[in-house]
């Protein structure tokens, strides 16, 4: 899976303006793809150019116009032939976080609890964008992106616990340690 199979996916259901598409990578799939933001618009002029997709210029009243983007007979054809390739093995993506927590011996317990609580904070942020989302658009969703949905609430969750058990665990060792 790429930037432009996500892409094509997008527009599999209507026309879309590259600020749209934009939207969707940082709100909706953000919580199960990384594309950064410079990408997108190399990827969309690469894609318009092999004929994946049309550009389309649409004059607005009062605001510049905008291009508006649609998927193309070949693009369609594309992105089937991704959905009927194999699965592909998921990919942990980058993180940090996880990088200075693996680490985090170095550093002891009071600043590896600092992290533990940056990453609470922010997963539950995250987890309340995916459960607000949930509940706007559930109506519309399709089932399988129900699903998808709620495999993402379950990993914050999980994540969650697992940080809320790491910082109960580590503030025990520390006041042992602050004991000794």
């Amino acid at each position: 899976m790429n930037s432009q199979d996500v892409i094509l996916g997008m527009l599999m259901k209507e026309a879309l303006t590259g600020y749209q598409i934009k939207q969707l990578l940082e709100d909706v799939f953000s919580n199960f793809f990384s594309s950064s933001y410079g990408t997108i618009y190399p990827t969309l002029a690469r894609m318009e150019k092999e004929g994946l997709i049309s550009k389309e210029n649409v004059l607005q009243d009062g605001k510049p116009n905008k291009n508006l983007l649609t998927i193309t007979p070949k693009g369609r054809d594309c992105f089937n032939a991704y959905l009927l390739a194999p699965l592909e093995r998921d990919g942990i993506r980058k993180s940090d976080f996880m990088m200075r927590l693996y680490f985090g011996e170095f550093v002891g317990y009071s600043k590896v609890i600092i992290w533990l609580k940056q990453a609470q904070e922010e997963s539950q942020k995250k987890l309340d964008q995916l459960l607000e989302q949930y509940s706007l658009y559930k109506n519309e969703m399709h089932p399988a992106q129900i699903i998808c949905i709620q495999i993402g609430i379950e990993e914050y969750k999980a994540k969650l616990t697992t940080i809320s058990e790491g910082i109960v665990n580590l503030e025990k060792l520390m006041q042992e340690q602050d004991r000794t």
